[in-house]
């Protein structure tokens, strides 16, 4: 599988910061929603990585602290906007940041999303490490994305699309196997829930749980 780095995601993301949301404001509305429920079954001190232009932020409970981080500047001078705009005091931080080295200590998030960001880093698995590291015990990771199809025609159509994909910022083609195997290496998370979401399932909803603190309910996982 072929990768890129920061640099180019960083520049397809400057390209696309002017129209992402008349774009993908509606594309993504559902898997927005589903992850912010998610996130808010536990609350406190939330982590937005991949906060891009800042349309989840108004969403959210005024009862949670959120911090935004992305690595695109242009993304988040629109995210900076929308929190002035709304008076989102609940926001305690915009910064732009790598997910593979996020500038916090351990521990300190309740709950850390990421929206349709881990198939748009060059290493998903040193990200999601970071994920966890600066999760307390306890916590979720909430991923909403786009997961490759293992057979059949789409499967096909994803492999054939990956090269130009990667061009625009992001993998058509990322297998779920791959946070399984994850989830199993780093042996301090649990995948608590994987369920597709509305209206046509091509997204996921994931959610993984520090297994050195109390987890919820565990959700059959497809």
């Amino acid at each position: 599988m072929a990768e890129f780095d920061n640099d180019s995601v960083a520049k397809a993301y400057a390209r696309w910061a002017p129209i992402y949301d008349l774009v993908f404001g509606q594309v993504f509305d559902r898997g927005r929603k589903a992850s912010i429920a998610a996130a808010e079954r536990i609350g406190g001190r939330i982590l937005e990585v991949g906060v891009g232009t800042g349309l989840s932020l108004p969403e959210y409970a005024w009862s949670n602290r959120l911090i935004g981080v992305d690595l695109s500047a242009p993304m988040l001078r629109k995210a900076k906007d929308r929190v002035a705009e709304h008076r989102l005091t609940n926001v305690d931080g915009l910064a732009v940041m790598d997910a593979q080295h996020l500038g916090f200590d351990d521990g300190v998030f309740d709950v850390v999303v990421a929206q349709y960001v881990i198939t748009a880093v060059p290493d998903p698995e040193a990200t999601l490490d970071e994920f966890a590291r600066v999760l307390r015990p306890g916590g979720e990771i909430v991923l909403v994305n786009h997961l490759g199809a293992e057979t059949g025609l789409r499967a096909t159509l994803e492999g054939w699309f990956a090269p130009l994909a990667r061009r625009l910022g992001w993998r058509p083609e990322f297998p779920w196997d791959r946070l399984a195997q994850w989830a199993a290496r780093h042996g301090g998370v649990r995948v608590i829930e994987r369920r597709p979401v509305p209206p046509l399932g091509h997204f996921s909803l994931i959610r993984f749980g520090r297994i050195d603190g109390e987890l919820a309910p565990l959700a059959a996982v497809q």
